[in-house]
């Protein structure tokens, strides 16, 4: 299982887009538990980012919210950041 760490950022983005809305803060908790079981899972579309995000992942919880993160080890990941496509690349 994988270990999730929030970063400042993270902790408030969701605050403000997903924590108050109910559908979008189901949505996201079954995802968040797939990702910790599976970061691979085919339906996260899990995928390295490139030019200025390189070194960072992303992964789908619907159509337009992805969450930004990093590996720090192969056991634990730093959430970074979330929201609409356009709002996080």
């Amino acid at each position: 299982m994988i270990k999730l760490i929030w970063d400042q950022r993270f902790k408030r983005t969701y605050k403000n887009k997903v924590k108050n809305n109910r559908e979008c803060k189901k949505k996201f908790w079954e995802t968040m538990s797939l990702f910790s079981q599976h970061p691979f899972d085919p339906r996260l579309r899990t995928h390295k980012l490139t030019d200025k995000l390189k070194g960072l992942w992303a992964f789908s919880v619907t159509y337009d919210c992805r969450v930004i993160f990093s590996f720090l080890n192969k056991n634990t990941v730093l959430l970074i950041d979330i929201g609409g496509h356009d709002e996080v690349y």
